[in-house]
């Protein structure tokens, strides 16, 4: 039984169903096939633009050499067909050599800025190497400069070490700690030495 739609309803009577995508798909071609038949009688001429007349009706259905029906592809031979502008030719043209010229600089650029980039990068390495070279040098020569120092054991020099290794003039460090008590604690016991 049919509804309102077309469609058959499932029922369990004695009835035999039909298929609704089946049935629509037989319309439809028997459809075309008269539209086909209606074409070839009227011939294939060709309108003013130089183009084939539409083979439907309302222009959405166009048959290919398959015979399967596609309006895009139909679409598409037309475009092809129609001759483009002269002036839009050139454009596409110049713009076409302008975008693989500028493609051509930006990889000369590229090209450039990595060859630059090279450079720096082994200017900084060799710097950098020179630069550790130094500073191994001048710890080497103030590390000997201090195991000197420590092995001089010439006497009444005690406190001259130990006003080397602190620094008694409070405007030189602001930002370490606080060692004033240290200091006044250690310029005491120089001037009154401890009796034992």
């Amino acid at each position: 039984m049919a509804d309102a739609f077309g469609f058959s309803s499932f029922s369990n009577g004695a009835e035999a169903e039909e298929d609704p995508a089946a049935a629509f798909l037989a319309q439809q071609q028997s459809e075309i096939a008269g539209i086909e038949s209606e074409a070839d009688g009227l011939g294939a001429t060709e309108d003013a633009f130089g183009e084939a007349p539409a083979a439907a009706v309302n222009g959405d259905m166009f048959e290919d050499s398959n015979g399967v029906a596609d309006s895009y592809a139909a679409i598409a031979q037309v475009d092809q067909l129609r001759q483009e502008p002269e002036s839009l030719r050139k454009w596409r043209e110049e713009q076409k050599t302008r975008l693989e010229q500028l493609d051509s600089a930006s990889k000369a650029a590229e090209v450039e800025w990595k060859e630059k980039a090279k450079k720096e990068l082994e200017d900084w390495h060799l710097h950098q190497q020179e630069q550790m070279e130094k500073n191994k040098s001048n710890n080497r020569a103030s590390e000997d400069a201090f195991v000197k120092e420590c092995d001089d054991d010439s006497p009444g020099s005690e406190w001259e070490k130990v006003a080397r290794l602190c620094d008694f003039n409070p405007k030189t460090s602001r930002q370490t700690k606080d060692v004033s008590r240290m200091r006044s604690v250690l310029i005491s016991l120089k001037q009154t030495p401890l009796v034992r």
